[in-house]
């Protein structure tokens, strides 16, 4: 039997067909689902059949959205949430309870930091933050209560690379879930759960919808995993809309187009930027002068979107080049159509102290650039322009 691509599967996989015969799917705007008779709705309820009954536990646009990621990712089940922190934040508290601890890089999103920081603490699940590249600092932080690896990679924004294969062949070891946020690589060009990932979180509101529209998030991986998981968004509420849902499915069809042309943008910006004498550097994940780059090489097959780069100056010229940029977008976002120009620092990881930022490469200088679809040479003209600015 014929096994079909996954890039055909994002396009071929549908929610069942209506006795309209539509061909795209439509939107199930809908709360609830009319059931045939009352033994369906106690059947439904008690789990003993499939079926959607009220749209926060399940909706047509829903599953067809978790199917195609979960063929994307290579996991077994899924669920779909409101936006990427209720993918992270849920991951986590739907498995982890009082006394529970968890080892975390501590290169992570401004919000992830929040989350295990401030709100974790609070219910009594402790952490400790390793350097992502450390193998060694990560089997040493494993304590007798640890039940969870958590890591981003490429890290967000310093791309660093942690080595997947290490912390899959890890958290077996121990018994413990690895759970890997994959927003950055996304499954085109990454797939965790390849390398020994149990759960795989991704905020969709970047570029698996990449133009910037909607709001959402997804956790797919081991199914016993997930039906705690989805077990904790039922009754907590984090569902996402089947509008938005809608958006994501459809946007699934051309993500691997997109990504070709992300990373192809973004490799020859960084090639580009590396010989700009109003940098002090530059960092890509298959550019040879990263430092892990054979690592990147070994489980993605390409770089990714994001450039970062370091501006002479510190945080007054960072200042100036964003304030300089004519065609570059200035928003708190990434994996858009359009490319975004950010400075970490003093937006998305602006919680951080000034020596958390610095441990984990995010410098007053340092400016993120989602590379978008534009043609490349309007993105390097903008960039140089600012930077002579």
């Amino acid at each position: 039997m014929h096994k079909f691509h996954p890039d055909t599967l994002a396009i071929r996989t549908q929610a069942e067909r209506s006795d309209n015969r539509e061909h795209s799917a439509p939107i199930y705007f809908t709360s609830s689902f009319v059931f045939d008779d009352a033994e369906q709705a106690r059947a439904l309820f008690t789990d003993e059949i499939p079926g959607n009954i009220y749209t926060r536990f399940s909706n047509p646009n829903n599953s067809e959205f978790v199917e195609k990621v979960c063929l994307l990712e290579g996991a077994e089940d899924g669920v779909a949430v409101a936006s990427g922190m209720s993918a992270v934040f849920t991951s986590i508290a739907a498995l982890l309870k009082s006394g529970d601890h968890i080892v975390a890089s501590r290169s992570v999103f401004g919000s992830s930091h929040q989350i295990l920081t401030m709100i974790l603490p609070k219910w009594g699940i402790t952490h400790t933050y390793v350097d992502i590249e450390s193998n060694e600092q990560w089997e040493k932080a494993i304590e007798p209560n640890t039940k969870m690896l958590f890591v981003e990679t490429p890290s967000n924004p310093s791309l660093d690379i942690a080595d997947l294969r290490f912390l899959g062949e890890l958290a077996n070891k121990h018994g413990i879930i690895l759970n890997v946020d994959n927003c950055f690589a996304t499954p085109c060009i990454q797939q965790p759960v390849a390398f020994g990932a149990h759960l795989v979180t991704h905020s969709a509101t970047k570029y698996m919808d990449g133009q910037g529209r909607a709001i959402g998030g997804i956790i797919v991986g081991n199914k016993e995993l997930i039906k705690d998981v989805r077990f904790f968004a039922r009754h907590t509420g984090p569902s996402l809309s089947p509008f938005n849902a809608w958006v994501f499915s459809k946007s699934l069809e051309t993500l691997s187009l997109r990504m070709e042309r992300h990373c192809s943008n973004a490799l020859a910006l960084a090639t580009r930027l590396q010989a700009n004498a109003g940098l002090s550097g530059v960092k890509y994940p298959f550019l040879n002068t990263h430092a892990q780059h054979e690592l990147a090489k070994s489980q993605m097959s390409a770089g990714g979107g994001i450039v970062t780069f370091e501006v002479n100056g510190g945080y007054d010229n960072a200042k100036k080049f964003i304030n300089s940029l004519q065609m570059i977008s200035h928003t708190a976002n990434l994996g858009d159509a359009r490319s975004i120009a950010t400075h970490p620092a003093s937006t998305t990881h602006s919680k951080l102290s000034s020596a958390e930022q610095l441990a984990v490469g995010i410098s007053p200088g340092l400016i993120r650039i989602s590379c978008g679809l534009e043609h490349i040479e309007d993105i390097v003209w903008d960039i140089e322009q600012a930077l002579k600015s």
